[in-house]
Formats: structure tokens, C-alpha cells, sequence
């Protein structure tokens, strides 16, 4: 009778300890982008435009959130959308617009990668690398990102179990890489009312599976600006380490997610308010050491 090779290598391989797991470690993984640490006692704060449309808009809008609460500043260069005419994002000037603004603000970076074409280019600017929801089960991306040399943000696919997104995070991990935060940014649902479903439970299961730190998006997780501030504030309160959320000097300009980016205005109204969130839960938001004069 012959053996398949595939079910040979499912129970010779089932008895190995998983890297993401807390049986595997127990502790914490503290994720440290340049200074800033994912998965201590302080809350981080993530801000930004979708899509880096140009300097102006950059610019301003990363001026506003390095004073206003804001540790790490994201910004699309390179950007998956549904309809191929819809707005790319600007690809390497993009990144360098980006390098130049944390340049001025001092925060880092954080932006997306699509393919495993773009990985060294995008490393070399980016302080971390995004996994989109799309290309959480890209694998040979997901190797990629293993060798990187960069912490990597992973973000949940929107149809994907927990199992499947630890064993995504696994596949980085197994490359020697363990600078891995978890995002959490909804998942699709029957309900037509929001983007989609922003499973904020998924929060405080994912850090009993796992040592790695857990962080949320409710702009993507609601596809709605006014929903975004009650989210984040839930998002807090069930344990996230941390919070990504879109900002536009104009959303209602914006080339990519304007609906649910905030204004500079509201982003830092709500970050008033996450302090407040997170002493009750006895923590505290992450002030940046560099602010902007």
C-alpha cells in the first residue's frame, strides 16, 4: 500500500512545537521598531495616510500625528485595490517621501509589501514591513518576510481562522524571524453594514495562543470615520498592544479609504481619550520621544 507523502509529512511534523505558540514561549515577545516596543505595558499608536498621494499631503499629515500621539507613521507606496483604475499608490518616490518625512519627525516607518519583487526595495526604506490582509497566505511573501531583517506587521486575512493566521505568522517565524505583530482588522461577515466584521475577541484569544503581540485596525475593521474612535477605545479595553488607524489632512479628498480615515482633528481629539481608556486598563499610550517643533 502506498504512502502519501502528504499525510506522512502532516504527522511526522504534528508533534513539533509551534514557534508562535506559548507552549513554545511563554513569555512575551517584545517587537522593537526602532525604539518603539510592541508588547510592553505601553499602547502604541500607529498613524497615517492609506496611500501616500503626495509630499503636501504627507507631510502635513505626519506633522500633525508625531505631535499628537502618533509612534510609528504608516503610509502606503505600493497598494493592492480591488478595481485595477483605482489609485497604485507612488510607488518608490512613495518611499522616499516617506524616508524623508521620518527624517523630519523621527518616527518610523511602517509600509506594505506585495511582492516578493518589491521586498528589498521596500526593506531598505521601511523600519517594518506590512503583510496586507490579501497576502496573508502568500507564502513565498511570507518567507520573504522572514529574511527581511525587518519586524514585520501581519495583518488577518478577511476570511481567515486565527489557526490559519498564527500558522501565516509561523512561516516568518520559521525563517528565523520572531519581530512579528499581529493585527487584527476584521474579517467578512454577513453583515453589509460595516466594511467588515472587527472581531475584536480575537484579541484576547490570540494572546493566550501566542506570545507575539496583538494590535487592531478599526478603520479597516469598520470601513467607517465615525465608527473608528469607539472601536479603538474597545480595542484598549480587551488588551490590544496597540492601534493602526488611517489619517488624511482632507479625507474627504483622499485618493484611497477617505470614508474611514479620520481628520488630523479627530485623530488627535481620540488620542485624548485612548489615554484615558487605557489608565483604566492599567497602561498607558506610548508618548514619541522625537515630536516635531
Amino acid at each position: 500500500m502506498e504512502t502519501n507523502p502528504c499525510n506522512t509529512a502532516v504527522k511526522s511534523g504534528s508533534s513539533i512545537p509551534s514557534k508562535t505558540s506559548r507552549k513554545a514561549k511563554a513569555e512575551d515577545t517584545i517587537v522593537d521598531v526602532n525604539g518603539v516596543k510592541f508588547g510592553d505595558t505601553e499602547i502604541v499608536v500607529i498613524a497615517g495616510p492609506c496611500a501616500v498621494e503626495s509630499r503636501e499631503q504627507l507631510f502635513e499629515t505626519a506633522r500633525s500625528v508625531s505631535k499628537n500621539g502618533a509612534s510609528i507613521l504608516r503610509g502606503g507606496a505600493f497598494k493592492p485595490r480591488s478595481s485595477p483604475y483605482d489609485f497604485q499608490g507612488l510607488g518608490e518616490e512613495g518611499l522616499m517621501l516617506l524616508s524623508s518625512i521620518r527624517s523630519e519627525t523621527g518616527l518610523p516607518v511602517v509600509t506594505e509589501v506585495m511582492d516578493t519583487r518589491q521586498m528589498e526595495l521596500v526593506a531598505s526604506y521601511a523600519d517594518m514591513i506590512q503583510i496586507g490582509s490579501r497576502n496573508m497566505q502568500n507564502f513565498p511573501l511570507l518567507k520573504e518576510a522572514g529574511i527581511c531583517g525587518k519586524p514585520v506587521l501581519l495583518k488577518r486575512g478577511m476570511m481567515a481562522t486565527l489557526k490559519e493566521f498564527l500558522n501565516a505568522a509561523e512561516y516568518i517565524l520559521a525563517q528565523g524571524n520572531n519581530q512579528v505583530v499581529l493585527c487584527e482588522r476584521g474579517i467578512r461577515t454577513f453583515e453589509t453594514s460595516t466594511r467588515n466584521t472587527l472581531d475584536l475577541s480575537a484579541v484576547p484569544m490570540l494572546k493566550s495562543l501566542t506570545h507575539l503581540p496583538v494590535i487592531v485596525d478599526p478603520s479597516h475593521g469598520t470601513g467607517v470615520r465615525w465608527m473608528v474612535p469607539a472601536m479603538a477605545k474597545a480595542a484598549v479595553a480587551v488588551g490590544a498592544d496597540g492601534l493602526i488607524m488611517e489619517v488624511h489632512y482632507q479625507p474627504e479628498n483622499a485618493l484611497c479609504d477617505g470614508y474611514q480615515s479620520l481628520s488630523l482633528d479627530e485623530f488627535s481629539g481620540l488620542v485624548t481619550d485612548l489615554k484615558k481608556i487605557a489608565v483604566a486598563v492599567d497602561r498607558e499610550i506610548l508618548i514619541p520621544k522625537t515630536v516635531t517643533a
